[in-house]
């Protein structure tokens, strides 16, 4: 499946899109930014099919940025409307993560297309390492806090993964996040801000790289809202005990995925 483009502007853009790639864009959006908001992961989702219609892979990459963006935004509104503010624990993350974002996304836009795609592989599976040994009861949690240097670097280096990768970047912050202290609901708050000042960072450098087509941007983007919206619902009205099987299938489906699975 190939979206069809105008042969007189870059072949990345699609001129047209079926009715099928458009419900596809929405509805797998959608999935996406529930998946996104309560755990991670929805990247796996979104960047996959936007190189299936026809999108080379930093070209899929950028464009599902453009969603990530605007996802993580009404996820924030809606902690917020839930009662659920963490900004002032975002804040101290937002440099150390824009920092890394920035290198990240200036590193990945110098990768041609092949050695992105098998990057993206490559990391994805190490996504699953820290996730599958599971999280840390309170008590584990305040023995083993990380200093506040190691935590500044943490994020650091999880910002510059982000920048450059996204999928799977709500991983790596959700167990960093319990590792200085916070639940999983707190976390999952605490993880969108800090994603929408990951991606405010690194969505200018895509579109400056012209590696945005926004035809399908804007309808992943459809897609990644709705799903946030739902997504942040449900984990302050059922917390952990639903977060913490989504990070568990989150975790499973990208294994499986990466041993070849499906």
């Amino acid at each position: 499946m190939r979206l069809c483009s105008d042969p007189s502007t870059n072949d990345s853009e699609p001129a047209v899109l079926t009715p099928f790639e458009i419900g596809l864009l929405v509805s797998v959006g959608a999935v996406a930014g529930v998946l996104n908001t309560l755990a991670g992961g929805g990247s796996l989702l979104t960047v996959p099919l936007l190189v299936l219609i026809g999108l080379p892979g930093s070209v899929a990459n950028g464009t599902n940025r453009v969603g990530i963006l605007l996802q993580s935004l009404v996820a924030v509104w809606r902690f917020k409307a839930e009662g659920i503010s963490e900004l002032r624990n975002s804040v101290p993350l937002l440099l150390p993560i824009g920092l890394g974002s920035v290198l990240g996304a200036v590193a990945v836009t110098r990768i041609p297309d092949a050695a992105f795609e098998r990057l993206f592989a490559g990391v994805m599976l190490l996504l699953a390492i820290p996730m599958l040994r599971g999280f840390s009861t309170p008590t584990e949690v305040a023995a083993r806090r990380w200093s506040p240097l190691t935590a500044r670097l943490v994020f650091f280096a999880i910002g510059v993964y982000g920048g450059a990768i996204q999928a799977g970047v709500g991983i790596f912050l959700v167990f960093a996040l319990t590792r200085v202290g916070l639940d999983l609901v707190r976390a999952s708050a605490v993880k969108m801000i800090v994603v929408t000042g990951l991606a405010l960072v690194a969505v200018p450098v895509f579109v400056f790289e012209e590696r945005v087509a926004w035809l399908p941007a804007a309808f992943i983007s459809i897609g990644f809202t709705l799903g946030a919206a739902a997504g942040a619902r449900i984990a302050v009205r059922r917390g952990e005990r639903v977060i913490r099987p989504v990070l568990a299938a989150a975790v499973l489906a990208l294994s499986g995925h990466m041993l070849g699975l499906y």
